[in-house]
């Protein structure tokens, strides 16, 4: 048997190898706190779950769906960018519905990457936009998320070279895993380089109404002129705690979402049209829980910023996502750390390094689980003396 070389160049899912650790602590007895995978602790809201019980039932829902999605469906997603963002989408030629944006981000690669071709992704970054750039046999150009620099790539240090082999520029803000935000002027420098250098840009939305104090994030498509180059990747998982149920859209550039349609009408075949309605549910109806979802996760946010600065650190209170990012003691080798205070406190944490290069002296800390056992966190921290006496 002989693997694909596109398969050997890919490293273990990160996700995967924390998993692997938690079964490993708790086989040994150990009371873990799991602050790594960003999978929210709240149910799906109740009238989203008996709409999928409802449909369900269904025998009309039974049949195989439209590939690019119901008519309903991508209604409801135009509906809501009007609503939410003032962006007005045509629903047959601009938005497709999505197995879960991560589905969509995978396959985008295959639609615009040929071997050879240049994928401009950031480091750290959500580990799909590298695998699926190898997948499509490209190569990845790294551009570094740094703190002095707000977490935003700096365009101008990409070699003229390196952008016109490029087809693509991966963005994703509210940012996994820094929960660095960007504004509208540096979205607007983004769509004229994409323009000046003929790129598509992509980006991952997934964490738009996850934002906090006052904060509401934009989305490219707000920009002038940004609907022609850019597909923006969306996910009713975190909005509406609903990682399990698989479904998400995408929507911009028609372009660019019949170029994602050729893929998906190959390798899949939709989504459960009960889950679609479940969807519409989701987007058109009731949103109070949204209030409270962003009181909650700044509630667990305060709890963790604070908890940590106590201990030594000087950490911001991010704007948006529900993810701390936090240097290691004197930048310790971020795996390392990660598995000190595995060993020592039961807590996980997942390391920065495998976010990319530039992740690495951080750890990402998930605000998924209560805020009881976020205090216990930090208590576990304290008692087993585990300081940032470097003040970073």
């Amino acid at each position: 048997m002989r693997i694909a070389q596109r398969i050997q160049k890919v490293p273990p899912y990160l996700f995967a190898e924390i998993d692997k650790k938690k079964e490993a602590a708790i086989e040994k007895g150990v009371d873990i706190i799991n602050l790594g995978i960003g999978d929210p602790d709240q149910p799906t809201p109740a009238h989203i779950i008996n709409q999928l019980a409802e449909s369900a039932r269904d025998p009309k829902t039974h049949d195989y769906p439209p590939y690019e999605g119901t008519k309903e469906f991508r209604s409801a997603v135009s509906d809501w960018y009007l609503k939410r963002f003032g962006v007005n989408l045509n629903p047959q030629k601009e938005v497709i519905s999505l197995i879960g944006s991560k589905e969509g981000i995978a396959h985008v690669f295959l639609a615009f990457i040929d071997p050879g071709d240049i994928s401009l992704i950031p480091d750290p970054a959500y580990p799909v936009y590298k695998t699926g750039t190898l997948f499509a046999n490209g190569e990845p150009y790294y551009m570094p998320l740094l703190e002095e620099n707000g977490y935003l790539p700096d365009l101008d240090k990409i070699d003229e070279k390196i952008a016109r082999k490029a087809k693509l520029i991966f963005l994703n803000y509210p940012n996994n895993p820094t929960g660095a935000i960007a504004n509208k002027e540096y979205f607007k420098e983004v769509v004229d380089f994409a323009k000046k250098y003929d790129l598509l840009i992509c980006h991952d939305f997934a964490y738009s109404e996850l934002a906090f104090d006052g904060y509401q994030a934009p989305s490219f498509l707000e920009i002038d002129g940004a609907r022609d180059v850019c597909l923006e990747f969306h996910s009713l998982s975190k909005t509406y705690n609903m990682t399990g149920w698989r479904i998400g859209f995408a929507v911009g550039s028609s372009e660019a979402v019949s170029a994602l349609s050729i893929i998906k009408t190959n390798v899949d075949s939709g989504i459960f049209k009960a889950i679609q309605e479940a969807g519409i549910t989701a987007l058109s109806g009731p949103q109070d829980h949204i209030p409270r979802l962003i009181n909650m996760y700044t509630e667990r946010r305060n709890v963790v910023v604070d908890g940590l600065n106590q201990l030594g650190w000087n950490i911001k209170p991010p704007k948006a996502t529900f993810y701390v990012w936090v240097p290691t003691p004197n930048r310790m080798n971020a795996i390392d750390f990660s598995n000190h205070i595995l060993d020592k406190t039961g807590i996980i944490v997942t390391p920065g390094i495998g976010y990319g290069q530039h992740g690495e002296g951080y750890v990402r800390i998930a605000l998924t689980v209560d805020v009881p056992r976020l205090k216990e966190a930090i208590n576990r921290l304290k008692k087993a003396e585990i300081f940032n006496n470097n003040k970073v």
